[in-house]
């Protein structure tokens, strides 16, 4: 899968899918020649222009003409202050103060496999025969900063893996201001850049723009990856679509502050960049230490923005979710937070339970306040035993008559964070994070505690565990619910407190392994306000996520459709709530919430202590279907046909098995019209010469009918917020 062709200088990373070409360049620098749509060879070597720009593009120093430049080559890896006037991606500042950086190529190893990282969450390999990797030393001579780039290409999957690892080999402390994980330089800008902005309650609004010169930056300063911005940069060409044309995107595995930067040069070249946020961001590296960037993940298709996330979407099922759930069936949970909020005890929630499992539920999960003196969210984060008030029994007695139900048992923590109002701040009111001197801020009534500290991630860790050990949970919803302020760490050195936010993020990440490790049984679902740090570090560690606080089913059709570009389904919570819901204050029907929530991890926020019949009725038949067809929800390849984002009165997707032999077709009316055109539905993934079977009638239709021409949605939808569903089955 990686060749070294040691006459042309060349390294071809090479798949069934995808070729990945970089050459050293007159010995010295590593450049980006190609990446795209698989080659049977690369025979060029180096074969950048040699051209003499102008004297604004200077020459590397004792260079021969002025034929080469930094500023224009084509680079994999760009440094700062030897020439190239793009942005970099690393800076250092070395001990006498300049910031020039000249890396040269030293040597290369080529493995088998995949090495981890150190303290960070990145994709993996189970045989060392799914991958190979590519190592390339980098070295400055002057400075003795050594920088070695990873490349991992998979065997199954149209990706590369990147990171870098900077070492320290000088005599003298340096500090790294600028630290990305990738660099690619594209030689051209005939691309539309799609990214996800958004807010708490709206994440992930899809939106797609041409790229025009100059630098275009997305990021986060807040802390975690955030509801603002995605850490991905997303290149189509003008005349992609969902079903063809050529789709490329780098994906952060990393869930703190971030930068994704895309710069078109004078001469129409792009360059991208992806790595940890510099701004606030510096490290100190003393003779001989190293600092590991996080991994950005490199998708490549030719079939369109469907084949990008069916990329993307094998590779985070089986290649970055760990532990026994990433291939499990995902239980049908009901939540009571929408039915109860604060209130409630244990008859309230033993009620709550036999009213879920008479609808063939299959998890209670009990939220927040059932810890501390939590009767709202002004107190107790930080003291992770029961709430006695509630529970003056303890809350074993509740999990084990929820476990007589043959149902099984969830619980909220919130382990990040504290409230000034807890026994843990009145015995550590220095563990949270702070400027030493600087008042501060409150987000929900709660400050952040600083786990790049041991001692506060071990008391974390003890209390958790102590509890865990005691009680038989079974699924734990991981969430945090407010953004960084006053971003220090009482016990850091002056030097090192650019370092907090960074050791934060490897202090959660510490915390995480530790907990995934001790108790393997337990599925973890993360959450942040919503969808707040949905990004591939969190779910290395937890294979599921909430993805908004918004249940409202027709704000969910829009921002799970944004979702699916970079997540499968079965990494999607979605909850069937009330109506009018709790959110955006709209109605819309049964039918649609089950179908967008099934689209997802199916689960209820619906208020079982009410009675309704003829809504019980509906969620009864909902969750058998949902039971009957999980396999194909959870585990099959998932397309994406209308977009609700062009189309703003209309939706559609489809769920296809792995062998073609069925699918589930969804159609989603949003705003109906009067006399509104006819649709025919034109489907995907199915086998062309098959004939299938349309729900339990008489309908047959040709795949090919069926992906060529589409079938007429018939009776049309007609009315707003409503949907249909259709099973098809090969014969």
């Amino acid at each position: 899968m990686i060749n070294w062709n040691e006459k042309t200088q060349t390294f071809h990373l090479q798949n069934d899918s995808i070729s990945y070409v970089l050459a050293i360049a007159h010995n010295r620098y590593l450049t980006h020649c190609y990446w795209g749509k698989r080659l049977a060879t690369w025979s060029q070597g180096y074969d950048y222009p040699a051209l003499d720009r102008s004297s604004f593009s200077p020459t590397p120093a004792e260079w021969p003409d002025r034929t080469f430049s930094l500023d224009t080559v084509l680079q994999e890896y760009p440094g700062h202050g030897a020439g190239d006037y793009r942005e970099p991606a690393f800076e250092v500042r070395y001990a006498d103060g300049h910031q020039v950086s000249n890396l040269y190529y030293v040597t290369h190893r080529i493995m088998t496999g995949k090495p981890g990282l150190q303290g960070l969450p990145a994709t993996w390999v189970e045989h060392d025969n799914e991958a190979e990797t590519l190592i390339v030393t980098l070295a400055d001579p002057v400075t003795h900063l050594q920088v070695d780039l990873s490349y991992t290409i998979f065997r199954q999957h149209a990706v590369i893996a990147r990171s870098a690892v900077f070492t320290n080999q000088a005599q003298q402390p340096l500090r790294l201001l600028r630290a990305l994980s990738c660099g690619v330089d594209l030689p051209d800008n005939r691309w539309q850049q799609i990214q996800f902005p958004g807010a708490w309650a709206r994440e992930r609004q899809w939106h797609r723009q041409p790229l025009n010169p100059g630098i275009n930056v997305l990021d986060s300063k807040r802390g975690a990856s955030s509801t603002h911005q995605q850490p991905f940069i997303g290149l189509v060409r003008p005349e992609t679509t969902e079903m063809q044309g050529e789709a490329c995107g780098i994906h952060l595995v990393y869930s703190g502050n971030f930068t994704a930067r895309t710069e078109v040069d004078a001469y129409r070249q792009t360059r991208l960049l992806l790595g940890i946020n510099p701004h606030g961001f510096g490290w100190q590296l003393s003779p001989g230490e190293q600092f590991q960037t996080p991994e950005a993940v490199l998708a490549w298709s030719d079939l369109g923005l469907n084949g990008l996330s069916q990329t993307l979407h094998c590779l985070y099922r089986d290649n970055l979710a760990r532990g026994p759930h990433r291939h499990q069936p995902r239980p049908i949970l009901a939540n009571n937070w929408e039915s109860t909020y604060f209130d409630f005890n244990e008859q309230k929630l033993l009620k709550f339970a036999a009213n879920a499992k008479a609808l063939g539920v299959e998890l209670l999960m009990l939220d927040d306040g059932w810890f501390g003196e939590r009767n709202g969210d002004t107190s107790s984060l930080g003291d992770w035993f029961v709430n006695t008030q509630k529970f003056p029994d303890g809350l074993r007695p509740l999990i084990d008559r929820v476990h007589a139900m043959e149902m099984k048992f969830g619980l909220w923590f919130e382990p990040e964070m504290i409230s000034r109002r807890s026994e843990l701040f009145s015995q550590h009111p220095d563990w949270v994070l702070n400027a030493v001197g600087q008042p501060l801020s409150e987000g929900r009534n709660q400050y952040i505690l600083d786990l790049g500290r041991k001692e506060v991630r071990d008391n974390i860790l003890t209390q958790m565990s102590t509890f865990l050990a005691e009680h038989p949970v079974d699924y734990i919803k991981w969430d945090m619910n407010r953004n960084m302020t006053e971003v220090g760490s009482s016990t850091a050195m002056v030097a090192c407190q650019q370092e907090t936010a960074h050791r934060y993020i490897r202090g959660v990440y510490a915390l995480l392994e530790a907990l995934t490790t001790r108790f393997p049984h337990i599925l973890f679902e993360c959450c942040a306000g919503g969808g707040g740090r949905f990004d591939p570090g969190m779910l290395y560690y937890m294979p599921q996520a909430w993805v908004s606080d918004n249940t409202d089913a027709a704000s969910r059709v829009h921002i799970q459709y944004s979702t699916s570009l970079l997540y499968p389904p079965i990494m999607q919570c979605a909850h069937v709530s009330e109506v009018p819901n709790h959110q955006m204050g709209r109605s819309t029907t049964m039918d649609m919430r089950g179908a967008v929530a099934m689209s997802g991890n199916y689960g209820l926020m619906l208020d079982l202590m009410r009675s309704d019949s003829e809504r019980d009725e509906a969620v009864k038949q909902q969750i058998a279907f949902y039971k009957q067809h999980r396999p194909l929800l959870q585990f099959g390849t998932f397309w994406r046909l209308i977009s609700p984002w062009e189309n703003p009165d209309f939706a559609s997707w489809m769920f296809v098995a792995p062998d073609q032999s069925e699918a589930l077709v969804m159609a989603f009316s949003l705003v109906s019209q009067a006399s509104a055109p006819l649709r025919l539905l034109r489907l995907a993934g199915l086998t062309a010469d098959a004939r299938y079977r349309i729900d339990d009638t008489e309908n047959v239709i040709g795949g090919d009918e069926l992906l060529y021409r589409g079938m007429w949605i018939d009776p049309p939808l007609s009315r707003d917020y409503t949907s249909r569903i259709w099973h098809l089955t090969r014969l």
